[in-house]
């Protein structure tokens, strides 16, 4: 078993093979995501040396960082979140600081094996478990539909804990695709109005 250890700042040289090991893992959302999935380095480099955010770091058996995942109650480190809709949504837990964010986890590919991504699972969900708060995260719609990275995560929280798991937001984006300045001439602008 690797063990997880808890640290609330990385060093300088392990940040950049973190990093590394980040794009190397994020750099597909690019194409994948309309949001930005990808930090970029001096916002990975603030979480790594932010003390409000803990470092859940996976290491092998001679020293080297394999796993990382970030979690935080302090929302406002989380640049790409509203704290305001979380504390209004779960008035309780913010009353108590108790609403935790996950950032992300990632794991070396040489690694990726399902018990370490479980142990690692495990290490932040017994934090947010033993403090009986709110874990929330994000997962973009391909992570979702085709990874199934949801179901996943809700199946082991079910399994390990008594937990109510709901989508709490969903945001989606359109595009439009013009092809020239002439609709098709079965739709007009009262049958648009008059079906919306």
């Amino acid at each position: 078993m690797i063990p997880i250890t808890i640290e609330s700042i990385i060093t300088e040289e392990q940040s950049e093979d973190f990093y590394a090991l980040y794009l190397a893992a994020f750099e597909p959302m690019k194409s994948r995501a309309a949001a930005r999935h990808v930090l970029h380095r001096d916002e990975f480099f603030n979480d790594m040396q932010n003390p409000r955010v803990a470092k859940y770091v996976a290491r092998h058996n001679d020293g080297r960082a394999i796993g990382l995942s970030t979690l935080t109650h302090d929302l406002d480190s989380v640049p790409w979140i509203s704290p305001e809709y979380f504390q209004a949504r779960y008035p309780e837990h913010a009353a108590r600081d108790a609403i935790y964010y996950l950032g992300f986890t990632l794991i070396h590919p040489e690694h990726r094996s399902a018990p370490l991504a479980l142990a690692m699972l495990r290490a932040v969900m017994n934090t947010v478990a033993e403090a009986r708060a709110v874990f929330a995260y994000d997962i973009c719609a391909f992570n979702d539909t085709v990874l199934r990275f949801g179901a996943n995560v809700e199946s082991q929280f079910r399994r390990n804990s008594d937990v109510t798991v709901e989508a709490i937001d969903r945001q989606t984006y359109y595009g439009a695709t013009f092809h020239g300045t002439q609709a098709p001439e079965s739709v007009t602008a009262e049958s648009v109005i008059g079906a919306s």
